[in-house]
C-alpha cells in the first residue's frame, strides 16, 4: 500500500524554519500528542504532521493500517509543504512510522527523534495493547479510560491524584477516545522495524520515558542500542512527556536538533 492508494491524511503544518515531521501515538493525535509542545517546536521550524485514519479529521479506514502508508502520507505531507528534507520526530507508535521513513528516504531525513518508543512489541506490551484493544471494540471504554491511566501515566504523577481527580479523568477521556484507536492498536501489535535500524545513519536522539508504564525502559533502550551511534536521553516520565514534562521534552528535542 502507497500513499497514493488513498485520501490525503489530514495536516497540521505551524511555523517556519527548516522541515520538522511530527509522527503521533496510537490513539493519539498531532494536537494530542504535540499539542503542548507545538508553539515551542514551531518557533524554529516549519512544523508538519498528519493524523492516522480515524483521529483528528482524517477518516477512520476499513482496511487494516499499514506503516509504509503512515510513513509515506508524512512524506507526501513534506512534499506538500515544499520540504525538501527534514529531521522527524516519532512519539509512541510514531517511532517506527519515523525509522521506517527514515528507512526509505535517508537522503531527505536530516535527524530523528524517537520517544517512548519501539522497534517491535515484546509479549508484556503486546499484552497491555490487546487488553486496550479488546476494551476499545467491546465498548468498555469508561474501563479503558481508566486502564490507560493506570498504563500512561507514572506512579508518582497517578498518586498525585485523588481517586476521585483519577475517575473524573477518566470519564473525560472515553469520551474523546479517537474512533480509529482499534487500528491503531491493531498496528502496535503487528508492527516490526527491526531490520531498518541498522541502515539509519542519520544523527538519532532515543528520549527514554523512564517511569513508563506502557512502554517499557528495557524495550526503548533496545531500540537504541540498534541504531549505530544513537544518543539516549532519560526523561523521568510516565508514557506522556506532554502531560508529564512537556517543557523538558520540548527541551531535549530543541537542543538536539540545534546541533544539527
Amino acid at each position: 500500500m502507497t500513499a497514493s492508494s488513498s485520501a490525503a491524511f489530514a495536516r497540521t503544518v505551524r511555523g517556519t524554519g527548516p522541515g520538522l515531521l511530527l509522527a503521533h501515538g496510537a490513539g493519539g493525535g498531532i494536537e494530542a500528542n504535540y499539542g503542548p509542545i507545538m508553539e515551542g517546536l514551531a518557533a524554529r521550524h516549519t512544523v508538519v504532521g498528519v493524523d492516522y485514519p480515524g483521529t483528528g479529521a482524517t477518516p477512520k479506514t476499513q482496511s487494516p493500517l499499514d506503516i509504509d502508508e503512515l510513513a509515506g502520507q508524512l512524506v507526501a505531507a513534506a512534499d506538500a509543504e515544499g520540504l525538501d528534507t527534514f529531521a522527524v520526530s516519532g512519539f509512541s507508535l510514531g517511532g517506527p512510522v519515523a525509522i521506517r521513513l527514515a528507512a526509505r528516504h535517508p537522503e531527505r531525513v536530516t535527524s530523528l527523534v524517537l520517544s517512548a518508543t519501539f522497534a517491535h512489541t515484546d509479549t508484556r506490551t503486546d499484552l497491555v495493547a490487546s487488553i486496550w484493544q479488546q476494551l476499545f471494540e467491546s465498548g468498555q471504554h469508561s474501563v479503558l479510560a481508566e486502564y490507560l491511566n493506570l498504563m500512561t501515566l507514572s506512579e508518582a504523577a497517578l498518586n498525585l491524584l485523588a481517586p476521585a481527580q483519577v475517575q473524573a479523568a477518566a470519564e473525560q477521556v472515553a469520551l474523546t477516545l479517537p474512533s480509529g484507536t482499534g487500528d491503531h492498536v491493531d498496528l502496535v501489535r503487528r508492527v516490526d522495524v527491526r531490520a531498518d535500524l541498522a541502515g539509519i545513519a542519520v544523527p538519532t536522539l532515543v528520549v527514554v520515558t523512564t517511569a513508563d508504564p506502557l512502554i517499557s525502559p528495557a524495550l526503548q533502550r533496545q531500540l537504541a542500542a540498534a541504531i549505530p551511534d544513537a544518543e539516549i536521553a532519560e526523561l523521568p516520565t510516565g508514557h506522556l512527556p506532554f502531560v508529564e514534562r512537556p517543557e523538558e521534552w520540548l527541551k531535549l528535542i530543541s537542543d538536539f536538533l540545534a546541533r544539527g
